[in-house]
């Protein structure tokens, strides 16, 4: 599939465009569907809303199955969404899990992000 950040950005987030050097350093990349997990062996799905056509396919043909396939891996009985209390630490990994960021109130609720990435190979 490919995956698309100025895609998803307008469409599903309702987001300015990204300018085109932002573009330039986040361009659209192409990722298997299907990854298999380096530790575990279990294969994953891996789409979500940055994915926006599938290489080979019709564009068209390619965001209907997207969307079917989305609709697929997240129904409500598949879906842990989290419930903050203060103090609290979450940590994922991002090669076997579809997450998304759920709006909250900036004002009322504070929250520090924090970020690390580990170098490894390509998408497997």
């Amino acid at each position: 599939a490919i995956h698309n950040l100025d895609f998803s950005r307008r469409r599903r987030h309702g987001e300015d465009p990204m300018t085109e050097q932002q573009k330039r350093e986040v361009p659209p990349v192409a990722h298997p569907i299907i990854r298999t997990h380096p530790e575990t062996g279990r294969r994953s799905v891996f789409l979500g809303d940055h994915a926006e056509t599938i290489e080979g396919m019709d564009y068209q043909a390619g965001r209907e199955l997207i969307e079917q396939l989305n609709a697929m891996i997240t129904p409500p009985e598949l879906v842990y969404q989290h419930h903050w209390q203060p103090g609290e630490l979450v940590v994922w990994d991002n090669r076997c899990l579809l997450h998304r960021a759920t709006a909250y109130d900036a004002a009322r609720d504070r929250r520090v992000i924090r970020r690390c990435t580990v170098l490894g190979d390509a998408p497997y």
